[in-house]
């Protein structure tokens, strides 16, 4: 049950498309070092959007050790070929380290292996060491045709035919330690698996008055640790970018007792596997467990995520991102000159962006000078943007300021829920509440939306009251979907009654997965799932690119007859091949 088997695109896609001819061209995909989530779903986009220009598309087996022992290693992928890979995690066509594509000798097996197939164009989903190593066979290539003629395993056509190798990264890291690009394939999907076990010893922990110090993976990156203390709220962070500062063991065991002291039942320490302090000294998960237990004596007990972290089903945004890059990555290809230099595809904002791929490698390298040289500023700057961002949101979420050192600004906020309660409701008046409090004004809650406004349902909330709410569905302030005009009245004598001064108003895809493993032992059967968005058709578009939907029909896109008829006889024809099952979206 997979994506659009009618080979054909349609519509503007058709048009877009006019310019480039994948004919003649044969592409190599190969997956290298750690494996991520979401690798498969840029491999099946790669090989589909290859088949739709008309070039030929070939599967590397087992990365560059594939590549340099040729063979059925290499082999020509069709359309079928990637069916039912969107929602696997891993990689179908494997990854391995390969020390021999790290000498002459092996690269040179290699070329001669893609010439016998004609493949000229590669594209390489992995880390930057994976990248680096493309970029250097790019550089390499035609020295290496020459050898090659001059041994005797190609002539000197071959050597004018296949003169310029061009070749496309995109990066596949749970790490998110690329600079140049907002996310890299697997990182999303990484911190689902954190988060879901970070929910699952919340249960336990509270149960007994514990602390729990969790160990995440990222080498020596803190973007997982970072994003999933700020998603868990978690009481402590450490990160190698962001060492604490000297005498951070009597800071942390003061808010450690605090929270202890307002009973607070549960501790959550997130720690990077590269954590360091100023000094460069590694900052060990058993470290800190020990550290806990010996100055306050509590029940502290220490869980290394490892692994399990790469594990599991892509999400719903792995597989968007890298079927967008797989897309990006195979045009890249075609548009390519012999004076292109590599590139690798980044996400910049919702975008999929070409960057050069040598300049985004130094970049990143940069950030680990920056931290051996205790250069701390410029390796958080190094890592973007976004990074700064969420360290900036931790650190004021979760650090509260003595009263007397915020000054008032005599302004009472007032915070409420509208609509249909929605994931996220929580954290974001945790948010709102604790900044507000941080910038020094008065924080109201209202209750019941509207309703619960009109009738004076309102109190003030503190920085303890919202603890723990990131975690939480649907809308503990609670919501209903009423409209203010009949109450408008009530609601402005309540709004003077009580000095509000602003108010902030919050408010208002697993179905196919598990579909589809219902239909995994059937055949001849067709799925028609229905989604919520009203007019908007942006869950049904995105449900249906994440699931390798057939077809999906939403408002923006005017359909008729004709294309129904189309879809109908496109199902009939698939059911007669292997994959007898189909997947609507409406």
């Amino acid at each position: 049950m997979d994506a659009d088997d009618s080979r054909a695109p349609k519509g503007s896609l058709r048009k877009f498309l006019e310019h480039l001819s994948g004919a003649g061209k044969a592409i190599g995909v190969l997956t290298s070092g750690g494996d991520a989530q979401g690798m498969n779903a840029a491999v099946r986009a790669v090989v589909r959007m290859g088949i739709y220009v008309g070039a030929k598309v070939y599967f590397i087996y087992e990365g560059y050790q594939g590549m340099v022992d040729g063979g059925a290693n290499i082999a020509e992928a069709d359309w079928e070929s990637v069916s039912s890979i969107l929602q696997v995690g891993g990689t179908i066509i494997g990854s391995a380290r390969c020390q021999a594509f790290r000498t002459r000798e092996g690269r040179l097996k290699a070329a001669c292996n893609l010439l016998q197939r004609g493949i000229t164009n590669l594209c390489v989903i992995g880390g930057d060491g994976s990248l680096t190593g493309a970029n250097l066979f790019r550089k390499e290539w035609s020295g290496l045709l020459e050898e090659l003629a001059r041994n005797g395993q190609i002539d000197k056509e071959a050597v004018q035919k296949y003169a310029y190798l061009n070749v496309v990264g995109m990066v596949g890291s749970i790490d998110n330690d690329f600079c140049g690009t907002d996310m890299t394939i697997g990182t999303d999907s990484a911190l689902h698996r954190i988060i879901e076990v970070i929910d699952a010893i919340m249960t336990t922990a509270q149960s007994h008055q514990r602390t729990f110090v969790l160990e995440v993976m990222g080498r020596h990156c803190g973007y997982l640790a970072l994003v999933s203390a700020l998603a868990c709220g978690a009481d402590w962070v450490f990160l190698p970018e962001s060492p604490p500062e000297e005498g951070w063991e009597e800071q942390m065991c003061v808010k450690l007792s605090e929270n202890r002291a307002r009973k607070k039942r549960l501790n959550i320490i997130i720690v990077a596997e590269g954590a360091i302090d100023t000094q460069n000294k590694p900052i060990t998960s058993e470290k800190i467990k020990e550290l806990v237990v010996t100055q306050l004596g509590y029940d502290t007990r220490v869980t290394i995520l490892g692994h399990v972290q790469r594990g599991g089903t892509p999400s719903a945004f792995d597989r968007i991102l890298a079927s967008r890059m797989g897309v990006e990555a195979v045009i890249a290809l075609l548009e390519a000159t012999p004076d292109t230099p590599a590139c690798v595809v980044s996400l910049n904002g919702n975008h999929a962006v070409r960057l050069p791929l040598m300049e985004c490698v130094q970049m990143t390298q940069d950030v680990q000078k920056a931290m051996d040289e205790r250069r701390f500023q410029d390796a958080v700057r190094l890592r973007g943007r976004s990074f700064a961002g969420n360290l900036n949101t931790y650190k004021r979420l979760a650090i509260k300021l003595p009263d007397d050192q915020i000054p008032k600004t005599n302004c009472n906020v007032a915070v409420i829920n509208v609509g249909a309660p929605a994931a996220g409701m929580n954290a974001a008046v945790r948010s709102a509440v604790r900044v507000g409090i941080a910038d020094g004004h008065r924080m109201l809650a209202i209750y019941d939306g509207f309703d619960g406004f009109a009738k004076g349902q309102i109190k003030e909330i503190g920085w303890t009251d919202v603890g723990g709410w990131t975690g939480q569905g649907g809308s503990i302030l609670g919501t209903k979907r009423v409209l203010p005009g009949k109450y408008l009245e009530e609601i402005a004598t309540q709004m003077r009654a009580h000095s509000i001064n602003a108010l902030l108003i919050i408010g208002g895809f697993e179905t196919c997965d598990r579909i589809k493993q219902s239909a995994s032992g059937t055949k001849r059967r067709v799925f028609i799932i229905e989604t919520m968005g009203g007019y908007c058709g942006y869950l049904a578009n995105m449900g249906g690119l994440a699931a390798g939907a057939d077809a999906a029909y939403i408002f923006e896109e005017p359909f008729d007859i004709r294309d129904l008829q189309s879809n109908v006889e496109h199902l009939t024809e698939k059911m007669k091949t292997t994959i007898q099952r189909g997947l609507v979206l409406r």
